[in-house]
Formats: structure tokens, sequence, C-alpha cells
């Protein structure tokens, strides 16, 4: 077969001469590729691998976190920075307000809003949204809730009357440092170990255990030097 027949034939065309490259089913076998989730990196799991939250999704999905001001700010903040619109729901503007003023996004990027007056987004796979409903320890049911490209996070400071319905409720859970007495009422409503439930009232700063389904995972959030510049050092009271 001629140069010319090759091309022809549909095989392209002529390349430099090298040996073939083969593998045995073992060395198949041995492949690794690096896949992870995508989404939001929140932090690192207990083996130092990035730990992603993914909020950007076709299906509704309802997010419940029992922490800290600063990890959901956290959360916000690098939500925003792959393209998230943010909508935060909260009777304290003031602690949003100003971390909305120093990113310089606009509303476009992140929008402070009373409790309940939160308009429709008009989320889409191109416009995807986050509602982080900051809205104290009893919040109302909300006007906006979850939808095809857009979550909801409720951040409730420490466990109250209404966190067991809305535990189960949510896909994922996410609890930070508690007292003993949360921490079994916690672990019984999510059916964790013991193990965790011990560990539950022991957490350091920035630590958070998240819970979906049968699925448990400790992620540490590191603030970068922007946001240590924005919030400050990683703490679980406010």
């Amino acid at each position: 077969m001629t140069a010319l027949d090759a091309v022809r034939g549909g095989f392209g065309l002529i390349g430099p001469r090298h040996g073939r490259h083969g593998l045995t089913a073992d060395q198949v076998d041995a492949l690794t590729l690096p896949i992870g989730d995508d989404g939001v990196v929140i932090g690192v799991d207990a083996e130092s691998r990035p730990a992603t939250l993914g909020l950007n999704r076709p299906t509704p999905y309802d997010i419940l976190f029992i922490g800290g001001l600063w990890t959901a700010q956290v959360i916000a903040l690098r939500a925003a920075a792959i393209g998230t619109r943010v909508a935060v729901e909260t009777g304290r503007a003031g602690a949003w307000e100003r971390l909305v003023q120093a990113l310089g996004v606009g509303p476009s990027g992140m929008a402070v809003h009373e409790v309940g007056r939160v308009p429709p987004l008009g989320a889409s796979a191109g416009s995807p949204v986050l509602v982080v409903r900051d809205c104290g320890m009893r919040p109302p049911r909300g006007r906006v809730v979850a939808g095809p490209w857009q979550s909801v996070l409720t951040v409730l400071p420490y466990l109250s009357p209404v966190a067991p319905r809305l535990m189960r409720q949510a896909r994922l859970v996410g609890v930070q440092r508690v007292s003993p007495d949360e921490a079994t009422l916690i672990g019984r409503e999510l059916g964790l170990p013991g193990a965790d439930v011990d560990s539950l009232p022991t957490l350091a700063d920035g630590v958070t255990l998240w819970c979906a389904d049968r699925d448990r995972q400790y992620v540490m959030t590191q603030a970068t030097d922007a946001e240590t510049g924005l919030l400050g050092a990683a703490r679980r009271m406010d």
C-alpha cells in the first residue's frame, strides 16, 4: 500500500515511525485517574485531599449547616468565585453587607435580603444560584425554595426545635462543634455511630462533619490569605 492509498483508505497521514504502546490486562487495572467531584472546594478531608461541595445541580438540593457564620461565609465566597449567584436571606444584614462591599461584586454576584424578601431569582444552568438562609434559630419557611440549579443552604447557629425537621428534609447536613446533649440528639436523628457523636463536642474551629445518607466526612476549612483578610481566623462562635 502506498502513502496515497493509505490516506484514501481513511488511515490518516503517515507520521513518524514509533513503536506501539501496549499494556497487559494487569497494567490496565493498575491505571488510575485523578477524578473528583465538581463543585466548590470547602476544605480538606482527613487525608488532606480537597473536599468539594456540589452546589450547582439540575435537581433541588437542600443543605442544613449547624455551625458558625465564618464557615458559611467562606462557602458563600467560594460559590460566588466560581460564578454562582449568591442570595443571602438574613436577619443580621450588617455581617453580610460588609462582606458584599468588600467583594465589590455587586448584586449580580452576591446580594443581601431581609427575611422573607428574597425575590424570584431565575436560576438556570447558565446562571446557577445559591440561597443562603441565615435566619436565626427558627427560620421561617422560605418563599424561595430549592429547585433546578438553585440550592438552598440553611444556617443554624445551634440546634433548635426546628432542626429535626430541617435535618429530615436536607440532602446534606453539616455539623460543627456542639454540646454533648446536642450531639446526642443530632446523632439520633442522623443515625451517627457513637464515635462520631463523641467527636462532635470536641471539633476544632473550622472543622465540619458533613453527612449525606450513610456517607460521612470530616472537613477542615482553611481560609486563603484574602479570606482571612475579610473574615479573620476560623471560629465557631460569632
